[in-house]
C-alpha cells in the first residue's frame, strides 16, 4: 500500500504501538516494519497466526521472551572455525535455552497442536540442545569469568596461583611490618602496579629498599617499588596468569567447537525466537485493544459493527457501524466540522489496514471486510507554500491521482470533497467525481458539507447519506455515525443558541428560496424520525436483552426447582421404604408369636397389636407425588384378616405389597 495513504490513516503509530508489546530486537523490527497486504490468502493466515496466539494466552498465558543478541557475526565466526568470547558463547546460549523453553511451554498436556496449527509449525521447528546449553553455564559464570572447574588444567593453574600470591603477600608483609622497613614505608598496604606486587615507600627512602619503581603517586612522595626478594615470585606469578589464559583460550575453543555443527540450526532459532515474539504481540495488542478477528469476505462489501478508532482513548471513543458493499457503494457522511467525520473515514481505512497487516480490528465480532488492492486517501490539508499549492489544488493533485489508478477493487476514502473553492463549483465537481468512482464500481466514503451532495445521495441509486449526531442544547458532537440519516443544517440554530440577534436570523432565513427552504424542512424531518427510529430501536434492543435474560434466569430457577422437587420424590420413597421393612419386621414377629399360641385372648392382644402397627404405616402425602397407577391400593385400605388369614403390606411407591399367611 503507498505510504503516502498509510501516513494519512497514521499507521505507523499502530506500528510502534505494537512494537512496544515485542521483547527481543526482531520482533520489534518485524513490528515497526510491518506493513498491509493484498492477498485474500496471506491476510487470512496472518489473521489466523494472530488469533491462535491469542487463543493460546487466554488458555496457557503468554509465553515468556527475552531479549536475544543479534548472532550473526557470531555465527559467521563459526561457520570459519574460529573461537568466540566467553559473552558471544553465552549469547548462544541463551537462544538455545530460549528455544527449550518456548518447546516446553507448547507441550503441556492441555495444549493440542491440532487446534493450533500455524503456532505448531513454528513451534516444532525450534531446535533445542539442553546438554550444550549445561556445558555453556557450567563452565561460564559470566561474560568475563571462566569457571575452576571449566577444565582439570585450568583448575590447578589457579590454585597455584592462590597459593602463590599468597606467599607475596606474607612476604611483603613481613618487609611492611619488620623495625628495619617500617619508618620507609607511607602505608601499611599491598598494592599491585603493572601486574606485580609493590609496596608504597616515602619518596625520601627510595634508596633505602631495594627493588624496581613500577610507578609514582601524582604528587611525587610516594615510590611504589617491587622489593627484589618478591621479583622472582613475581615472574612465576605473571607466568602462570599467561598459563592460564592459554588454558582459557583452550576452554573457549573447546566450547565454541560445540556449537560448529548447528550454526544453521542456530540461525533459524533465532529467527524463530523473533517471529513468535512478533506474532504474541499481535495477540497482546489485540487483547489490550480488545479487538476481535474480523471475518473476510469473498463480496465486495463492508461490514463494521461498533468500530472504535484504535488511536483514542477506549475510555472516550464512540463506537461506530458502518455497512457499505451491499445496498450502495457510496457514502456520504455530513456533520459539523469537529464532529467525527475525518475520525469515521480515518477508522475504516485504519481498520482496514490493521487487518490486512494480520493485527485483530476494535470491533465487535462478526464484523466483515473485503481485501481491496488498494484503499485510496485524500485526507487533510496538504497545501505546499514552496509548491505553491492551494488547499484546493492539493486536494485535486490527490484526487487526479486516484482516479488515475483506481480500479473496481478499491477504496477511496475522500475528506472535505469539493472544498476550498467556489461552494456551487465544489458541489457540482464533487458530484462528478463521486458518480465517476461510481461508474468504475468501487467503494467510497466521503464527507462533505456541500447540501447539493446529500440531495444528490436522497435520489441517485447506489448513494446513502450518513451524519454524524450534534446536540444542539450543549453545541457539541456526539461523535454518533447515523447510516441513512443526511445531515441537517445546524447553522441557524447554533447562532440562535449563540444569542444572535434574531431580526439577523429572520432576515437569513428570508434569503433562502422556497425549494431550499422545503428541503431544509425534509432533511429535517428525515433526520428527525430516523433519530427518532434509531433511539426506539435501541430501547427495543435493551428491552430485549432483558427479556432474555429474564428467560434464561426463569429456565434456570425452573431447573432447580424441578431438581428440588425429584430430590423430595426421591427422598420419600427412600422414607416409604424404610418404614415398610420396619412394618414387616415388627408384623412378623407378632405373627410368629401368634403361630406359637392357642389361647384366644393372647391371640386377640396381638392382633390388637398388629392393627395399631399398621394403623401407625402414615405416608405424609403432601410430600409425596400421587402415584399414576390406577389401581394402586391407598395406604387406608390396608387390610388384616385373621384365620385363613393373609396380612396385605402395601408399599405406595412401588406398587409392591408383602404377604404373609396366618
Amino acid at each position: 500500500m503507498n505510504t503516502n495513504y498509510l501516513e494519512k490513516l497514521e499507521f505507523s503509530r499502530i506500528q510502534k504501538m505494537l512494537s512496544e508489546f515485542s521483547i527481543t530486537y526482531i520482533g520489534k523490527e518485524l513490528s515497526l516494519n510491518l506493513n498491509p497486504n493484498n492477498q485474500v490468502s496471506e491476510v487470512k493466515k496472518s489473521l489466523e497466526e494472530t488469533q491462535e496466539a491469542l487463543n493460546l494466552i487466554e488458555r496457557n498465558s503468554s509465553p515468556s521472551f527475552c531479549e536475544i543478541a543479534d548472532i550473526t557475526i557470531h555465527l559467521k565466526k563459526l561457520e570459519t572455525n574460529s573461537y568466540l568470547s566467553a559473552k558471544s558463547l553465552l549469547e548462544l546460549s541463551i537462544i538455545l535455552k530460549l528455544s527449550q523453553e518456548l518447546k516446553k511451554y507448547f507441550s503441556k498436556d492441555f495444549i493440542n497442536s491440532e487446534d493450533y496449527p500455524i503456532l505448531s509449525e513454528l513451534f516444532k521447528n525450534l531446535y533445542t540442545n539442553k546438554s550444550v546449553v549445561d556445558r555453556i553455564i557450567s563452565c561460564i559464570i559470566d561474560e568475563n569469568t571462566i569457571d575452576d572447574n571449566a577444565s582439570k588444567a585450568l583448575s590447578s593453574i589457579r590454585n597455584q596461583q592462590k597459593k602463590l600470591e599468597q606467599d607475596i603477600r606474607n612476604k611483603l608483609n613481613q618487609i611492611i611490618h619488620s623495625s628495619n622497613y617500617s619508618k620507609y614505608i607511607q602505608e601499611n598496604i599491598i598494592t599491585i602496579r603493572n601486574d606485580r606486587f609493590v609496596i608504597p615507600i616515602k619518596e625520601e627512602y627510595r634508596s633505602q629498599v631495594k627493588g624496581f619503581v613500577h610507578d609514582v603517586s601524582n604528587a611525587g612522595s610516594t615510590i611504589f617499588i617491587e622489593p627484589i626478594s618478591v621479583f622472582e615470585m613475581n615472574n612465576e606469578l605473571n607466568q602462570l596468569k599467561m598459563d592460564e589464559n592459554i588454558e582459557i583460550e583452550k576452554i573457549l575453543q573447546e566450547l565454541s567447537s560445540l556449537f560448529y555443527p548447528y550454526v544453521e540450526q542456530l540461525k533459524l532459532d533465532s529467527s524463530l525466537i523473533g517471529r513468535l515474539d512478533f506474532i504474541f504481540s499481535k495477540a497482546k495488542l489485540s487483547k489490550f485493544m480488545n479487538a476481535n478477528m474480523p471475518i473476510i469476505s469473498d463480496k465486495k462489501e463492508i461490514n463494521l459493527i461498533n468500530a472504535r478508532h484504535p488511536l483514542i482513548d477506549k475510555n472516550k471513543v464512540v463506537p461506530i457501524s458502518i455497512p457499505i458493499g451491499t445496498n450502495f457503494s457510496t457514502l456520504l457522511i455530513t456533520g459539523p466540522n469537529t464532529g467525527g467525520k475525518t475520525v469515521a473515514l480515518k477508522t475504516v481505512g485504519l481498520l482496514l489496514c490493521m487487518a490486512y497487516s494480520g493485527l485483530n480490528i476494535p470491533a465487535d465480532e462478526n464484523s466483515s471486510i473485503y481485501v481491496f488492492d488498494e484503499i485510496f486517501t485524500d485526507i487533510g490539508d496538504d497545501q505546499s507554500i514552496s509548491d505553491s499549492l492551494s488547499t484546493f489544488s492539493s486536494h485535486m493533485t490527490n484526487i487526479v491521482e486516484i482516479t488515475k489508478k483506481v480500479t473496481e477493487n478499491s477504496l477511496v476514502l475522500v475528506d472535505e470533497l469539493g472544498s476550498g473553492t467556489d461552494p456551487v463549483e465544489g458541489a457540482n465537481l464533487a458530484i462528478s467525481i463521486l458518480d465517476y468512482f461510481k461508474q468504475i464500481n468501487c467503494i467510497t466514503i466521503a464527507t462533505t458539507h456541500y447540501q447539493e451532495l446529500k440531495q444528490y445521495a436522497l435520489v441517485t441509486e447506489g448513494f446513502e447519506n450518513a451524519s454524524v449526531e450534534f446536540d444542539i442544547n450543549t453545541l457539541s458532537p456526539t461523535y454518533k455515525l447515523l447510516v441513512g440519516i443526511p445531515g441537517k443544517s445546524n447553522a441557524f440554530a447554533i447562532s440562535q443558541k449563540l444569542g444572535l440577534s434574531p431580526s439577523i436570523l429572520d432576515k437569513a432565513k428570508s434569503l433562502m428560496t422556497s425549494n431550499e427552504i422545503n428541503i431544509e424542512e425534509l432533511l429535517k424531518n428525515i433526520y428527525d424520525d430516523k433519530s427518532l427510529i434509531e433511539k426506539e430501536k435501541l430501547e427495543i434492543e435493551q428491552q430485549y436483552n432483558q427479556i432474555t435474560l429474564l428467560r434464561k434466569s426463569l429456565e434456570r430457577d425452573n431447573s432447580l426447582l424441578k431438581k428440588q422437587e425429584q430430590d423430595l420424590i426421591n427422598n420419600a420413597k427412600i422414607k416409604a421404604r424404610d418404614i415398610l421393612l420396619e412394618a414387616k419386621e415388627e408384623s412378623s414377629e407378632i405373627i410368629k408369636q401368634l403361630n406359637k399360641t392357642t389361647d384366644s385372648k393372647e391371640i386377640n392382644n396381638l392382633r390388637n397389636q398388629l392393627n395399631t402397627k399398621i394403623k401407625n404405616i402414615q405416608i405424609d402425602s403432601n410430600n409425596i407425588e400421587a402415584s399414576k397407577t390406577e389401581n394402586c391400593i391407598k395406604p387406608e385400605e390396608i387390610r388384616t384378616k385373621y384365620g385363613g388369614l393373609c396380612i396385605y403390606i402395601w408399599a405406595k411407591w412401588n406398587c409392591s405389597f408383602a404377604c404373609y399367611e396366618i
